[in-house]
């Protein structure tokens, strides 16, 4: 097992390029399963997550292979429609197999998920979707058994919005009898990037980005070639690291449009940011300003950037709020930020910070992946030796070399055995 360490107090200064979203790539590498031949994807970013979808892939019969900076992904041989628990532990999004399988298989029998210890993300109404689309559910022993002829299109309404749920549905829906119109939908823009990727298989999607998605099913798909969008949430900690340790950053590879909402609370705080043509330049204030937060569905602010938001709040100059409004057990990485010096409250779904001038190193635990993300901020800024960040296979899960990208800037950090 690995662990980061951090000697802090160095302003971050130089680029660095944003690797491919992994919300993105995880569905659209299971979208994969919806027609044979090969597809072939750049921008893949190599995360553990990404492995892990592959081996459950591989298991069912999928062939990969990677060359030139693509991953080409063939189903032809699908052998077997079982993704087993021992892989599907470590990884929620591994539900998004169902739809695929299911539209063009008939069955699927899928683990319910495990991943992140966040708070409740319920797969029901995945599985209440999918029944109105004429599938037969049966829960057994922890699996998620599901049978179906055809798929039959129809209008669905989701009780709140839920980004793999919309997923799931478009994927099972593009093959489907008639049409399917997703109401209450995510707008966010990996589900775009899905949609995308799936009229690049001649799928007949329209309205994604908006909250009703209308599919009109088509008799066949295609193989596609496709690039993943950058991953705004990798974008999004870069921005608050260039912020956090006073720095200037160029960020390459990523989309203003992605991050409105985090743009504008780091001008509140005092930061200076400029578009340029692929990204984004962003210089740290001397004095960070106390900004209030509240997390929402996109276009609101992310609740995957609100623990390194937190980590920035504890260095600013003032009082600040955070309320999470997406998850409810979201904010168990703040015993790890109090071991640093933060003065955090809980009080329910809100958090309230009392910025500091500094922070100080001390041993922590990250708790999930974007709670990984936050220490290692904090830890950028931290005084008085090394910061070390144990169990960082939670880090490896969604982000591509972080610490060599952050040694790039000037930071020192680096990964050592336990």
């Amino acid at each position: 097992m690995d662990k980061i360490v951090i000697e802090g107090g160095m302003p971050l200064k130089g680029s660095v390029r944003i690797s491919g979203s992994k919300n993105a790539a995880l569905p659209i590498i299971t979208a994969c399963l919806l027609t044979g031949g090969w597809h072939k994807l750049s921008n893949i970013p190599r995360l553990k997550d990404i492995e892990t979808v592959k081996s459950i892939m591989s298991k069912m019969g999928v062939h990969f292979r990677e060359e030139a900076g693509y991953l080409e992904v063939n189903s032809d041989n699908l052998r077997d429609f079982e993704a087993p628990y021992d892989l599907v532990k470590t990884m929620r999004a591994s539900i998004l197999l169902l739809g695929p399988i299911l539209a063009r298989y008939g069955k699927a029998r899928i683990s319910l998920p495990g991943g992140c210890a966040i708070g409740a993300r319920p797969v029901n109404l995945h599985l209440k979707a999918l029944t109105e689309m004429g599938a037969v559910i049966e829960l057994d022993h922890g699996y998620i058994n599901a049978y179906a002829g055809k798929l039959r299109g129809c209008e669905i309404f989701f009780d709140i919005p839920t980004v793999t749920g919309t997923e799931n549905l478009l994927m099972a829906a593009v093959t489907a009898r008639g049409k399917t119109v997703l109401r209450n939908a995510a707008k966010e823009p990996e589900v775009k990037d899905l949609a995308s990727m799936l009229r690049a298989m001649g799928a007949d999607i329209e309205g994604d980005g908006t909250d009703t998605i209308v599919i009109n099913g088509v008799d066949n798909l295609r193989p596609a070639e496709y690039s993943v969008m950058p991953d705004r949430i990798e974008a999004g900690t870069f921005m608050i690291a260039g912020v956090i340790t006073r720095g200037e950053i160029e960020i390459h590879n990523c989309c203003s449009e992605h991050l409105g909402a985090l743009i504008e609370k780091l001008e509140s705080a005092g930061a200076f940011m400029r578009l340029t043509s692929d990204g984004f330049l962003v210089k740290g204030p001397d004095v960070i300003e106390s900004v209030d937060i509240r997390t929402m569905p996109f276009p609101g602010f992310p609740t995957d950037l609100q623990a390194q938001f937190m980590a920035l709040m504890s260095v600013a100059s003032g009082w600040s709020m955070i309320r999470e409004s997406v998850f409810e057990n979201r904010f168990i990485h703040v015993s790890e930020l109090r071991r640093l010096g933060a003065e955090i409250d809980i009080n329910g779904n809100q958090a309230l910070i009392k910025g500091k001038e500094s922070l100080f190193s001390a041993p922590v635990m990250a708790t999930d992946l974007r709670a990984s993300a936050s220490l290692i901020l904090a830890g950028l800024v931290a005084e008085g030796g090394r910061t070390e960040v144990h169990r960082i296979y939670h880090l490896d899960r969604g982000y591509e070399a972080l610490e060599k990208k952050f040694a790039s800037l000037g930071a020192s950090i680096w990964r050592e055995k336990v």
